[in-house]
């Protein structure tokens, strides 16, 4: 049976995890108590560095377009090219010429070598301006022909680190490394280990700092057993090594992208570092995390005495999951509101998967016309090539307790000139409903230079996405194209002439007309017999599945009323818990009541026991009898078998 949410939330408080802030409100981020106290990888930012790009030319020992391209022996073009994003290469010494046509611009399209010393001080310059504390080398199987290669990055990496001041240290991938449980002690006694001696060497409770990186992956990559996992642990360990885990995500339940049977393995590593990339990808997954893996993961590991380091992704350029830096902030934020005090960004310079924080092409003017690649404008906001380095810069001071704690991002896309976003359209309101339309209107923004339009979004799952533009002079916009029957949620945001974009307005939801089958209570005023921290009544009614209402503990009867807000029809409820496989199986008994004046209540359904299985969706359904007419809706909690407490994630309504 799965874990309650209950005995994680005791967990994580037991660990210091810190409350959630109303959006409204800041405060300084105080990281939960580590098992370590701060060295080079507690209470630091740490970036994955890749370090694998070469050039042909370079006099990189692999004599290729290493990583650029598809077939590493040819240039990069639009028909031989191995990224998803093009890199921003004004401030790099050298750079060579590819086989790709002209940027948007009309200049020669070309890229750097990570194997020039030039670049990698570039990079490590980089990381000293804008926060960064330490850079993981990923190194994978040196016994091939990248080995010597990989070799010389090791010492790259070294000089920039001493030069600029950054800590560093290696950090082991094991994929496709069939001989890994000799290669890699080899490796490290013949080779890496002297890099330990080097001042920018990442040091940790005074020992050198090695991350190995797949041990327990369910995939066909990573096949090891634990036993030999947990030699090569045991080893690194034994020779005076600090050693992190790059562990599944779901490393703490044994299930679902981690093998089962590798708990010993998990625990015996001095710091964890759960993998995200590929699991979220907008906001609303971003919170999710929070509660299902962050929180818990963070109180499991205290209970151990083991570090914790969780990752922070900038999101894919090319799936457009940035959305110039909320989606990252959201991470942010979620990771200071746990108090977690050390994060990994994935990663410095991934231009392959595009999930890069080093400097990448603004727009189209930067990037090779006809590639079909993306600029950080894909969303239509413009972003200086730096912006997601300032953004962990910033992120970083937040949860270093330096900077407010926040969930409302502090950095600008744009620096220099007019910096000055306008205000937030005011009173966004609906004003006509359609089968298939809905009619806002606002109250004009302000701006030092001036409103230039009107930007009007869509939000679904918690993300917002842009679908139309309205002029500056607007203050109304009518969105068509509906479905019919539905209930749309949407926010306005103001645009000036540099590229700045204002905070979004609060946001409305609209139900379009037509036969579908509506939910009554959705936005709809909600109140209660009684709530517990900040799981209020409003969450049953706010539409999504991971927020969610708890009553007062130890304290049956309680109870959960809506006002549907005027009489109607009602003939089915559906109640629902948080899709999540921490919640184990429950029943609540349940009573329903109902009225036109919300005092005087009457029965409209008897006492019943009502089964949340996490399996089939966790959610059950109360038919009311044939022509029951009610305003007001109140669910009476007398039992639950999983907490002493009623709790609802969505409480649904729906007509006759």
């Amino acid at each position: 049976m799965g874990v309650s949410r209950r005995t994680i939330l005791q967990a994580a408080t037991a660990a210091g995890a810190v409350g959630v802030l109303g959006a409204g409100q800041t405060a300084l981020a105080r990281p939960a108590a580590a098992a370590s106290p701060p060295g080079d990888v507690v209470g630091k930012v740490t970036v994955g560095y890749q370090g694998w790009f070469a050039c042909a030319g370079d006099g990189a020992p692999i004599n290729g377009w290493w990583h650029w391209s598809r077939n590493w022996g040819q240039s990069p073009s639009a028909g031989n090219n191995a990224i998803v994003a093009w890199p921003d290469v004004r401030d790099y010494p050298a750079t060579y010429r590819t086989a790709f046509g002209n940027l948007g611009n009309g200049q020669p399209a070309t890229l750097f070598s990570s194997y020039d010393q030039s670049t990698v001080d570039v990079h490590f310059r980089w990381m000293k301006e804008y926060g960064i504390d330490t850079a993981a080398l990923q190194r994978f199987n040196p016994t091939g022909g990248e080995g010597p290669t990989r070799d010389v990055m090791a010492s790259r990496v070294r000089g920039a680190a001493e030069s600029q001041g950054v800590k560093f240290y290696i950090m082991y991938d094991v994929s496709d490394w069939t001989g890994m449980q000799h290669d890699i002690k080899a490796d490290w006694t013949a080779k890496m280990r002297a890099h330990t001696a080097s001042p920018a060497y990442a040091r940790q409770n005074g020992r050198p700092v090695v991350c190995i990186w797949g041990f327990g992956f369910n995939d066909g990559q990573r096949p090891f057993a634990p036993e030999p996992c947990l030699d090569v642990v045991n080893w690194f360990k034994a020779q005076g090594c600090y050693v992190i885990g790059g562990v599944p995500t779901w490393w703490r339940r044994g299930d679902r992208d981690s093998r089962p049977g590798f708990s010993g393995v998990y625990h015996a590593f001095d710091m964890l570092s759960p993998w995200l990339v590929g699991r979220i990808g907008n906001a609303a997954d971003a919170d999710h995390f929070h509660e299902v893996a962050t929180v818990p993961d963070l109180a499991e590991c205290a209970a151990h005495g083991i570090d914790y380091q969780p990752c922070v992704l900038p999101g894919g350029v090319t799936e457009r999951q940035r959305a110039h830096g909320d989606f990252m902030w959201r991470q942010f934020w979620n990771m200071g509101r746990a108090g977690v005090p050390s994060v990994y960004i994935s990663m410095f310079d991934e231009y392959n998967e595009g999930n890069q924080i080093a400097k990448t092409a603004e727009s189209q003017e930067w990037i090779p016309a006809g590639s079909g690649l993306l600029g950080l404008d894909e969303d239509g906001t413009a972003c200086s090539s730096d912006y997601y380095l300032r953004l962990t810069g910033d992120g970083g001071r937040m949860l270093k307790g330096l900077a407010p704690l926040t969930p409302v991002r502090p950095t600008p896309p744009l620096l220099g000139g007019d910096t000055v976003p306008p205000t937030a359209p005011g009173d966004l309101r609906v004003t006509a409903t359609t089968d298939t339309s809905v009619s806002l209107a606002w109250t004009a923004s302000t701006d030092n230079t001036g409103v230039t339009g009107y930007r009007i979004r869509r939000v679904t799952g918690g993300t917002a996405t842009p679908i139309a533009t309205a002029p500056a002079n607007a203050t109304a916009f009518t969105v068509t194209g509906l479905t019919a029957g539905a209930a749309h949620t949407f926010d306005v945001q103001a645009l000036d002439a540099a590229g700045s974009v204002s905070e979004p307005s609060a946001r409305v939801t609209a139900t379009t007309g037509g036969s579908a089958d509506v939910d009554l209570a959705l936005n709809r005023p909600a109140t209660a017999s009684g709530s517990t921290q900040s799981y209020g009544p409003g969450n049953a009614v706010d539409g999504s599945p991971h927020t969610y209402w708890e009553s007062a503990n130890h304290a049956f009867p309680q109870w959960l009323q809506v006002d549907l807000g005027s009489v109607t029809g009602v003939r089915r409820i559906v109640l629902a818990l948080p899709p999540a496989a921490a919640w184990a199986t429950r029943s609540q008994t349940v009573t329903v009541q109902g009225g036109t004046d919300g005092s005087a209540l009457t029965p409209l359904l008897g006492a019943a026991a009502y089964t949340f299985d996490p399996s089939t969706g966790n959610t059950a359904t109360l038919t009311l009898p044939a022509g029951t007419a009610t305003r007001h809706l109140r669910l009476v909690f007398t039992a639950n078998t999983g907490w002493p407490a009623g709790q609802v994630a969505q409480l649904r309504v729906h007509g006759a």
